[in-house]
């Protein structure tokens, strides 16, 4: 049910800067309130229920997402840029399935 994620991280930054990183998810967040148009039945649930940003495997930041979240879920946030390393991102919907992906930073 979902595609792949885009995720912007800076090429390049500043030790002890703060940059932004930016994430968004391809993904109907299906809330199950629906229902089919053609046989009346509700639509399952089907949404991305937690996010979670590691840098060289530490957790920088995570969310919890609940069904009110809008279709196509965009998440901003800053980091300080202290080493250069790997932001990996990971989306994690009902039923378990996990989205990965992940950006490089290079930090001088």
């Amino acid at each position: 049910m979902s595609k792949k994620p885009r995720v912007k991280v800076p090429k390049q930054a500043k030790a002890g800067e703060l940059i932004q990183l930016k994430t968004l998810m391809s993904h109907v967040m299906e809330t199950g309130n629906r229902k089919d148009s053609k046989t009346g039945k509700l639509i399952p649930r089907q949404i991305i229920n937690k996010f979670v940003c590691k840098f060289n495997g530490k957790e920088v930041m995570s969310a919890e997402l609940q069904p009110a979240i809008a279709a196509n879920p965009y998440i901003a946030f800053y980091a300080k840029a202290t080493e250069s390393g790997t932001f990996d991102f990971e989306w994690t919907e009902d039923g378990g399935e996990v989205i990965k992906a992940s950006g490089e930073i290079t930090v001088s």
